[in-house]
């Protein structure tokens, strides 16, 4: 499931992606009903995709397997129709290992933030 609609990698090496929440999303279904919320495990594969379109030109031919997820928090609650706008930063490579950090915001408030790492193999 791709969960980023459009991204933008500034010269600083940022990633800023952005992505919208439909109403009928299948992890919203359930969760709850009569009160739909994103599942902090869909917030933080947001950003962990994010974070992996930092080194889009390498994930060509191989698979990204997640290795961590560090220091996660959860602020503020995500809705369907709400616009997730993520920042991803790589903080640090060591051979086919990335440690990233980023933040999820909606309507500029932060609603989940933590660090990420993942393998290319």
């Amino acid at each position: 499931m791709l969960l980023v609609d459009e991204i933008d990698i500034d010269g600083a090496g940022v990633c800023h992606a952005k992505y919208q929440v439909k109403e009928d999303e299948f992890f919203c279904q359930g969760h709850f009903p009569g009160n739909p919320v994103v599942p902090g495990v869909i917030q933080c594969e947001i950003m962990a995709q994010s974070c992996a379109l930092l080194v889009k030109d390498e994930i060509k031919g191989k698979t990204t397997l997640y290795t961590g997820i560090d220091n996660v928090r959860f602020k503020q609650i995500v809705k369907p129709g709400d616009l997730c706008e993520v920042t991803a930063v790589l903080k640090k490579r060591r051979g086919p290992l990335f440690f990233c950090e980023a933040v999820l915001s909606v309507a500029g408030n932060i609603c989940c933030k933590g660090e990420l790492s993942f393998a290319l193999v």
